[in-house]
């Protein structure tokens, strides 16, 4: 479900291998064994010079250089016996200049005669367009991907006039993290998404990292943005928009913040009720959130810390996010979003959660009866990380999105013209389970509903050890109540005609909900992948209602109203298209089962 903007067209097939001599225009001298020019003539050349990439060779240093002087830096694994695919860059800044590419490999030849066999040199093309369709059996069809290439951390978000504006972090020259940029999408439903040019690049202070964009308080038509600037030192720095975030000014004294320590992923909004902006930033290994204050996102004072020996404390403390929500006594609350890696509670990435008060200057988190501030998760599946919320979302909406992959293995999923997608996006709330704490439900937003299309329906059955199945679409949601009644256990198995399952089973005696895709399909890509998570189902009842939806390569499981979420990955050989749900123990009753197609 993604639109293509005018800037990208149909052209070059990603992954054709063609073994010619340097195309016309481009000129290619051997300087030594592990350094090469290559050089692109005239003014008149295509939009684009294709370049080769080799997903297991390493990284070539290319110094772009315009009329002799540097002008950015990339990486890129050129490919060195086979071509896996081709990536883009870009002429247009170039046109009237000469552009030049010195270039650096990663392991020197013996000998530039050794050098000239490498198979990128023959294989740089020049293209009018780039082509984008998709060639991937398990891109999604309703989650946002980028084009092609890496993703990871949404960032930047913001909701203005109807749009949802979406930044991610992205590298446009392979698929692998590396040259972290700023992608841009948009949507006016949070479905569908159009891609749109790069918005902040790489400077001479480093990579572009995480950030957020807040609208100017006194200004609607200035966008705001800080970001981390990475190189050497991680600094902060800011820019703005005025043309509704197409394109940013960098601010020209950057950076704004600096510290002597590593420190990341400013997340910003504007204090009303104090008159002044609030950033926390994620103090990354000393494991705590930093708050700071501005009258103008230039002048930044130190107000408190937050998170030394709380929580999990097992991995680095990345992208935060500090917003106020409703309690269901009409209260108000403060969540804090941290995001950890590692430290997960299943291995690898994750994101936790801290609610408490906030004065403007400090944030401390609620205790628990023993006086213990609790560790919280926010989603309690493997594939949930970088959870931030868009700004200024509409009529008091709190809507968060995440990257969907695991810092363990998100660079060998079985995919190659595109690493990574976005989970679903969700409307988060408090709620007070039986225990009596405050806990933050994550539902899909409710725009997602507009993608149902045909729906079969069961209004109520009973299964025990003889089993019920029901056939799937490739792609769908599965809504239904369970009541346990005298069963230990509810499995819902989702199968396809290989053989290969996902498991689900909700425990009764335990009060959870576990996920096993042990079987789900291509699991051996890495030792991490094939697993087993486990959720808490926030109810002492025996009855609990899901909602389940399926795509080509995840499967996010919710409680109707959010109060948990547990996402994963799964690579079936086929699409899994059976739903066999049976009980142990007793008979358990399934109501108000239905199983709907994506339009």
């Amino acid at each position: 479900m993604i639109r293509i903007s005018q800037f990208m067209t149909v052209a070059v097939l990603l992954g054709a291998a063609i073994n010619i001599s340097a195309a016309p225009g481009i000129r290619i001298d051997h300087l030594g064994p592990a350094n090469t020019l290559v050089r692109v003539d005239g003014d008149d050349n295509p939009r684009y010079l294709l370049l080769p990439v080799q997903e297991s060779n390493g990284d070539a240093r290319i110094s772009v250089l315009k009329d002799g002087n540097p002008d950015r830096t990339i990486n890129v694994r050129l490919a060195k016996t086979k071509v896996d695919y081709y990536v883009p860059f870009d002429l247009t800044p170039y046109k009237g200049h000469v552009m030049a590419m010195n270039i650096v490999m990663p392991k020197s030849r013996e000998s530039v005669r050794d050098a000239r066999e490498d198979a990128c040199w023959n294989n740089f093309q020049l293209a009018d367009t780039f082509d984008t369709t998709n060639r991937e059996k398990y891109r999604p069809a309703y989650h946002h991907t980028p084009l092609y290439g890496w993703m990871n951390d949404p960032n930047g978000m913001f909701y203005k006039d109807g749009v949802w504006h979406l930044y991610y972090q992205c590298n446009p020259y392979g698929s692998k993290w590396q040259n972290m940029t700023w992608g841009h999408s948009t949507s006016t439903d949070l479905v569908h998404w159009e891609h749109h040019p790069l918005a902040i690049e790489p400077n001479g202070l480093g990579a572009v990292f995480s950030g957020s964009c807040a609208i100017d308080p006194t200004d609607p038509n200035k966008i705001w943005a800080m970001y981390t600037s990475a190189d050497v030192s991680q600094i902060q720095s800011l820019a703005w928009s005025t043309d509704g975030g197409e394109t940013f000014t960098i601010y020209g004294n950057n950076p704004v913040l600096t510290l002597d320590s590593e420190a990341r992923d400013p997340n910003m909004f504007w204090d009303a009720e104090n008159n002044r902006w609030v950033l926390t930033l994620a103090h990354a290994l000393e494991h705590e959130m930093l708050i700071f204050t501005s009258p103008d996102l230039k002048q930044w004072s130190l107000q408190s810390s937050f998170g030394k020996g709380i929580g999990a404390q097992g991995g680095v403390w990345e992208c935060p996010d500090l917003f106020k929500l409703a309690t269901p006594e009409g209260t108000e609350k403060w969540v804090l979003l941290c995001n950890i890696n590692p430290g997960g509670p299943f291995g690898g990435s994750a994101t936790q959660y801290f609610i408490g008060d906030f004065d403007g200057k400090t944030f401390t988190a609620d205790t628990d009866a023993d006086g213990h501030v609790p560790t919280k998760w926010m989603d309690f599946g493997k594939d949930h990380y970088a959870t931030v919320s868009w700004s200024d979302a509409p009529v008091g909406r709190r809507t968060v999105i995440g990257w969907m992959s695991n810092w363990q293995y998100a660079a060998k999923v079985p995919t190659q013209q595109y690493r990574s997608a976005n989970t679903l996006p969700r409307d988060v709330s408090l709620f007070r389970a039986p225990d009596g704490q405050l806990y933050l439900a994550s539902a899909p937003s409710p725009e997602l509903t507009a993608m149902r299309d045909k729906a079969v329906k069961r209004s109520s059955f009973a299964v025990g050890s003889k089993p019920a199945s029901y056939s799937l679409p490739q792609i769908c949601e599965i809504t239904m109540d369970i009541d346990a009644a005298k069963a230990k256990t509810v499995d819902m198995v989702f199968s396809n005609k290989t053989g290969e399952k996902v498991i689900i089973t909700y425990n009764v005696g335990d009060h959870s909900l576990s996920f096993d895709r042990r079987q789900s399909g291509i699991v051996d890509f890495n030792q991490d992948f094939a697993s087993v998570t486990t959720s808490p189902t926030f109810e002492n009842s025996g009855k609990v209602s899901l909602r389940i939806f399926i795509d080509r390569s995840s499967m996010e499981v919710f409680e109707k109203d959010g109060r948990f979420a547990m996402t994963n990955l799964v690579f079936p050989t086929q699409p899994y298209s059976q739903l066999t749900v049976s009980a142990d123990g007793g008979r358990a009753k399934i109501s108000n089962m239905t199983i709907y197609s994506i339009k």
